[in-house]
This record gives structure tokens, C-alpha cells and sequence, in this order.
């Protein structure tokens, strides 16, 4: 049995934004321009982050992991198990004409002291910090902060996100069993210019008395691989200078699909979009991973994009064989990397083809594939995701988070990439679910583990 400790005063972080994203509002249906002001102070390093964001985005070496020494359970008094709420966050890498999605990472951390009896849960009287080797700023690979004002009406500090956290800090106690920190800025390119989607943070737990008890490595998944340029494509002129960009030509055919629209149904929705940029698409259209609400009668963002592809994806190159890959991360990438993938589970097996998620009758990021789903009629004793809530939101043996476990959906172990397997290796000695009831308990308990919330 795993017991929880809790403390009634739950201390929160104050967001010193008017917003932030998964979960609260955004400036939804307004789209503007940056102000003149922020582009003067920000305008002279505009075109050098651009141009170094561009040169180090071709390279593709992904670095090998390198976890800071973590204590091994056995001699750690607390154990820590950290995770992503998604298994991979997208962002654009320039947002001087359009942005789908900001910088914007989570990261989660169950704290479990083991000195006790039976394992407790720890959500008070200790300090849970991050902080992501090799990749200390954000602000010299992307143009995020010069246009963070015209799309989402905010002035940003350097390598601060939208929730006011940035590159290294604290977790806070969510009030759920486990601690967490939103809107972290990180970009896949390290320090050091090699493109990584994979890299690990390093989680510390120190005692009131700053005495380190705990640590772990976590990855924090990102990638800017959103290949619009499979179908959209640049046009230059005869000196190689680009006249019309990848952007540019998306919102000119948004444009003249929403004017022939207009004229179909007699609506009257903006088709001067090219002349807004940057443009927030969530701006419009609906987009709960955003918090946004969209204009009234335009479509969610999600039943827009699948819906308008879904008939179009014969047109993709022969390399591209998953679909779903010329628009999540990626052919290169490869967003989905869980035990799932080495036994042949694709993403259309969990989600259906793109037609089944343009549904508009889908709620999206709501009405996802269950674990149960599937593996309820292969252990049919045991328990899954709890009534109404989704794998990432989950709690099971004990009151532990599913993720903390298992891993994050999409990463769910054993990975087939290393660093997502670097966690379970620290603390148990092998890649996989977390299955070594020692990591937690301090001997093996004698009792079957039923894979049950109560027990």
C-alpha cells in the first residue's frame, strides 16, 4: 500500500501572465499585429535568431543522453519518478507569420518517501526543482518572443513562457498525489546546436534542510518537425531569394477557400489573413490543447486541419509512409516510440485515420483511446484509467499517477528511444514499466500486485 501525505494548504504559483495554455483562456478570435514598440527593442536580433534557428535546424544528430548520477533506489530515501503529460509537445519554429503552437513543455514528478513502513506519497516539506542540462536559453533559437505579443498579447521576458516558468525552477504540488511545472520554453536544439527531441531533465528533491533526498532524469519531448513544406512549398526567385514563403502560401489558400466559402453561405469570415501576421490559428478555430474558444460558427481547430487533409494525403512523397507523420513530429522524429511501436501498434490502430479524428462529432483532446480499451479484455481483473478521465490524468496502485510507471502516452516503456528508458534504468536496472516493487517499498511486499487503485 502506498499512503498519501498532504498538506491542506497547497501553495501555488501566481502566473504573472493573463494566460497560459492547456487549460486556461487565451485572447481567443483576436489577431494582431506586434507593436512597433517591442519591435524596436526586439527587432535587431529578429533576423539573427531567425537565421541561427535555421542553420542549426539542419542538424539532425540527436545527442546521446547523459544523465546527471542519480542515487539508486535503494540507497535514495526518496524515490522520484518523473514524466510528460503528452509523450511529445510540437511547436512552430518561426512564428513571424503564423503559429500553430508556442513553446510550451510540462513536466510532472511523483515524490515517494520510502523510509517509512509503507511507501507515502510527499506533497509537502520538500523542494522539487528541474532544470534541463546542456539547454540553459530559448530566446537565440526562435523568434517566439518577438511575436509573443502579436499573437498571444503578452510582452514575454526572455526564455520566460507563457506561464511565467522558464528553462529551470521549482515543481509545485498539484493537489492530485504528485507536483508539476507548466509552459516551459524549451526548443529541441541544445546549447550546442545539435536538434534533439529527447533531452533529459534532471529533478532534485532536497529536504527543508536543502539536504538532496531524491533525483531523477525525465525526458521533456519536443519537436518544431511540422512538415507543411511536404505540400506547401516555396517559391523563389532566379537569385534563390524566397518570394513566397511556406506560410505565406497557407494562408493565401485559407484565404480563397474561406472566400468561396463566404459566397456559398453567405457568411463573412476574415479572408485577409496574409495580411495579419502573424496569425494564431487558435485565434479562430477552437483549440482546447490552447484554451482557446475560436470565433463563433468556424470549426475546431483539430476537425479543420483533419478534416481538410484527410483527402489530400495521396499527394504525400513515397518516404512518407504514416500520415499521420507529415504533420506531427515526424518522419525524423518519430513522436511515437513506446513498447506499442516494436510490437507493430500504429497510430491509426489507437486513433483510426485522419478522417476518424477530423470527425466533428469528436470531441478533441477529450475523446482519446483508453489503455482499457484494449487491454481490459486481456487482464480483465485488473484496473485502468479511472472512470472519466484519461491515461495522462490518471492515478492507480497506491494513488501513483499511471505515467509515473509506465511512462508517458507515446513513450510508454520499454522505449525504443534510450533516453526514455534512462528513468527506469536508474532506478530499477532495466528499461520498462517500473515492475520492481523494491523501488518504492523497502522489501518485497508478499501479497500479489493486482494492478488495482484500492490496494
Amino acid at each position: 500500500m502506498v499512503r498519501a501525505r498532504s498538506s491542506p494548504h497547497v501553495r501555488r504559483r501566481l502566473i504573472p501572465v493573463s494566460l497560459t495554455v492547456l487549460g486556461l483562456s487565451l485572447f481567443a478570435g483576436v489577431v494582431v499585429s506586434t507593436s512597433p514598440m517591442q519591435e524596436q527593442a526586439l527587432g535587431a536580433s529578429k533576423e539573427k535568431s531567425k537565421s541561427k534557428a535555421k542553420v542549426k535546424a539542419q542538424e539532425t544528430e540527436t545527442r546521446k543522453p547523459r544523465p546527471a548520477p542519480s542515487p539508486t533506489a535503494a540507497k535514495s530515501p526518496y524515490v522520484v519518478l518523473g514524466y510528460n503529460d503528452l509523450g511529445m509537445h510540437c511547436m512552430n519554429q518561426d512564428f513571424s507569420e503564423i503559429c500553430i503552437l508556442p513553446p510550451f513543455n510540462t513536466l510532472h514528478a511523483t515524490v515517494i518517501d520510502r523510509t517509512k513502513g509503507s511507501p507515502e506519497i510527499v506533497t509537502e516539506h520538500v523542494n522539487v526543482e528541474f532544470s534541463i542540462p546542456g539547454n540553459a536559453t530559448s530566446v537565440t533559437k526562435t523568434n517566439f518572443w518577438v511575436y509573443a505579443f502579436g499573437l498571444f498579447g503578452v510582452v514575454l521576458p526572455p526564455d520566460i513562457g507563457l506561464t511565467g516558468n522558464g528553462l529551470f525552477g521549482r515543481l509545485f504540488p498539484t493537489g492530485k498525489g504528485d507536483w508539476n511545472v507548466t509552459g516551459i520554453p524549451i526548443t529541441p536544439l541544445t546549447d550546442s546546436g545539435i536538434n534533439n527531441p529527447f533531452q533529459l531533465a534532471h529533478i532534485t528533491v532536497k529536504n527543508e534542510q536543502g539536504t538532496l533526498v531524491g533525483q531523477t532524469d525525465a525526458v521533456v519531448p519536443v519537436s518544431w518537425e511540422i512538415n507543411c513544406n511536404l505540400c506547401h512549398k516555396e517559391v523563389l526567385d532566379d537569385k534563390g531569394n524566397v518570394l513566397v514563403s511556406v506560410a505565406t502560401d497557407i494562408l493565401r489558400k485559407h484565404d480563397a477557400t474561406v472566400t468561396k466559402y463566404n459566397a456559398a453561405n453567405g457568411t463573412n469570415f476574415p479572408t485577409d489573413l496574409e495580411l495579419r501576421k502573424p496569425v494564431l490559428c487558435a485565434g479562430c478555430h477552437a483549440d482546447p490543447a490552447l484554451g482557446t474558444t475560436g470565433m463563433p460558427g468556424v470549426s475546431m481547430f483539430s476537425h479543420a486541419m483533419h478534416g481538410a487533409h484527410a483527402p489530400r494525403m495521396n499527394q504525400l512523397p513515397p518516404n512518407v509512409t504514416n500520415a499521420c507523420y507529415a504533420c506531427h513530429p515526424g518522419v525524423n522524429t518519430e513522436c511515437q516510440r513506446d513498447v506499442h511501436l516494436s510490437k507493430g501498434i500504429t497510430c491509426v490502430n489507437c486513433h483510426g485515420d485522419m478522417a476518424a479524428v477530423g470527425d466533428v462529432n469528436r470531441r478533441p483532446w477529450v475523446d482519446e483511446p483508453t489503455c482499457a480499451s484494449c487491454h481490459q479484455a486481456m487482464k480483465p481483473k485488473f484496473q485502468f484509467e479511472e472512470p472519466g478521465k484519461l491515461f495522462k490524468e490518471s492515478r492507480g496502485h497506491g494513488g501513483v499517477h499511471c505515467a509515473a510507471c509506465h511512462g508517458p502516452q507515446h513513450a510508454t516503456g520499454p522505449a525504443v528511444t534510450d533516453a526514455d528508458n534512462v528513468q527506469a534504468k536508474l532506478v530499477q536496472g532495466h528499461a520498462g514499466v517500473i515492475n520492481d516493487c523494491t523501488v518504492c517499498h523497502k522489501e518485497k511486499p508478499s501479497d500479489p500486485f493486482p494492478h488495482r487503485r484500492e490496494d
